[in-house]
């Protein structure tokens, strides 16, 4: 079977869902860094650090419209293809994270 499909117009819609796909509980928040091709904002990657240096993550390319999911291993565990697919832009730099709720 090959990677689900889904759509997601906006970068916070995208956000809560790899956020959801990354850890069962939002009480970790979901840090973003921006990934750069050429000077410009092409995919980000978003990581949950959990207890005992647990970290998972997951990157969007913008390019393939496509997430890609990784244990605390960085084994891939899920790929998922996007319908619709939000413009990276430049999302906006926290200290600390930046939740997505």
């Amino acid at each position: 079977m090959g990677p689900a499909v889904v759509a997601f117009p906006a970068v916070e819609q995208l956000a809560a869902f790899v956020h959801a796909v990354l850890c069962d509980a939002h009480q970790t928040p979901l840090f973003r860094t921006p990934l750069r091709k050429a000077g410009r904002v092409c995919g980000v990657v978003f990581h949950v650090e959990g207890p005992r240096r647990l970290r998972t993550s997951a990157v969007w390319s913008a390019d393939d419209d496509r997430v890609i999911f990784y244990d605390s291993a960085g084994v891939r565990f899920r790929e998922v293809n996007l319908s619709e697919s939000p413009s990276p832009g430049e999302p906006p730099v926290l200290t600390g994270g930046w939740p997505a709720r």
